[in-house]
């Protein structure tokens, strides 16, 4: 059975901190993105798997991971990254002038992204997944290779912290949060460990 999964982010992209790209299509990994997910490599656990969300930024970093440790890369749909709806691709500039936006974050719980995903259907359906792997035969980690967002909803649930808790856990780009799994369950042993500077 698996006793560890490994939570990584993927590396860092050009639109970062500018624009919401949530499920754009094309967005990958810059220069800085690449140096950072092979820095992570070396700082993770041996994996038996390596999964990863279905949007490009994330399998270019599984992938970097996987050449690593001569691995395949298994696409987790579960790991995507939540979808923001009709805000996806807007930049934060515009959307800080959305009374949406501000509600949105405000009350994660109560509240949704227009035409998207709720913070609660993503944490649903991350954690379902994560209790799913417990189950399985691996000799040695499995890393998922996510988001900001899926990780930290996964985060917050074993944290037993409420959705409107959520800038309580900093999810940095490349970062990893280990979870430890034995019979009675799933726990948190390290959050948003950082690959050198």
């Amino acid at each position: 059975m698996i006793t560890t999964i490994q939570l990584v982010r993927h590396g860092h992209h050009g639109l970062l901190g500018d624009r919401l790209c949530g499920r754009m299509p094309g967005v990958q990994l810059d220069d800085l993105g690449c140096r950072q997910m092979s820095l992570c490599a070396e700082m993770i656990e041996r994996p038996a798997v390596i999964q990863s969300s279905p949007q490009r930024r994330a399998q270019q970093s599984a992938s970097i991971l996987a050449w690593h440790f001569s691995l395949p890369v298994e696409i987790a749909p579960e790991a995507d990254e939540i979808d923001y709806g009709d805000w996806t691709s807007c930049t934060f500039a515009d959307l800080e002038g959305d009374a949406r936006w501000r509600r949105w974050n405000a009350q994660r719980s109560a509240n949704r992204p227009p035409g998207g995903e709720s913070m609660l259907e993503l944490q649903r359906r991350i954690v379902r997944h994560l209790e799913q792997l417990r189950g399985i035969q691996a000799d040695g980690a499995i890393v998922i290779v996510s988001h900001a967002e899926p990780i930290r909803a996964a985060l917050l649930h074993y944290s037993r912290i409420p959705l409107d808790g959520f800038l309580s856990i900093d999810v940095a780009p490349a970062s990893v949060s280990t979870l430890t799994v034995d019979e009675s369950g799933i726990r948190i042993s390290r959050i948003n460990q950082q690959v050198p500077a």
